[in-house]
């Protein structure tokens, strides 16, 4: 589990065979989660400098490939002790989004970003998104658009400084939404869920 707030800003040494090898000043152990521009990996390997991990099938198909290269968001997994801060993150990329639209304002800019129709059911005004790892709320939803404001101190600290129109960012929605959308689909069945079928229900977020 992660909270989507930034922790450090790390520079994608390689990628290759399914392998990404991550310059950081975090001191990583092996088989610690590392979310990485929102994406929940696995360490394989600790070397002096950072840490390599591996990319499964499953995540490299959903996921834009471009966005595991140059810097790149870094967040540790949450630990029990941890203050609770952002939101609940999974690590696990719904869709990928590209911004359509920035707008500068007084103080904050408006970015709106275009996702695939089926993520917008899971997108909820004024509820919480992860962007690239990072912790946002959202304004408005539309058809297949939402907009989201970003404060000064959020652009100075994250990539998102350097995003432009067209960028491809990784979006994950609210666990909360995906539960409860997935709970109203099955209970359209005639019959009552069992505990197996609730289970498997939970084991699949």
């Amino acid at each position: 589990m992660f909270t989507g707030l930034i922790r450090e800003i790390g520079k994608v040494k390689a990628y290759r065979n399914n392998i990404l090898s991550i310059q950081s000043t975090h001191r990583a152990k092996l088989g610690d989660s590392i979310a990485v521009n929102g994406v929940c990996l696995t360490v394989i390997k600790v070397n002096p400098d950072g840490f390599d991990l591996e990319l499964a099938d499953e995540t490299r198909a959903v996921i834009d490939e471009s966005k595991l290269k140059g810097e790149v968001h870094i967040e540790p997994a949450m630990q029990m002790s941890d203050r609770f801060e952002g939101h609940i993150v999974q690590g696990h990329v719904d869709c990928m989004g590209e911004i359509t639209e920035i707008v500068k304002r007084e103080n904050g800019t408006d970015y709106i970003i275009k996702v695939p129709t089926a993520c917008i059911a899971h997108i909820i005004p004024k509820g919480s998104i992860t962007i690239d790892g990072i912790s946002l709320t959202v304004n408005e939803v539309y058809d297949n658009r939402f907009r989201i404001t970003i404060i000064p101190h959020t652009l100075e600290n994250t990539l998102i400084r350097t995003y432009r129109k067209g960028t491809k960012v990784n979006i994950e929605t609210d666990m909360f939404a995906r539960y409860i959308d997935h709970i109203l689909k099955h209970r359209s069945q005639k019959r009552s869920m069992g505990w197996n079928e609730i289970d498997a229900i939970t084991m699949s977020y």
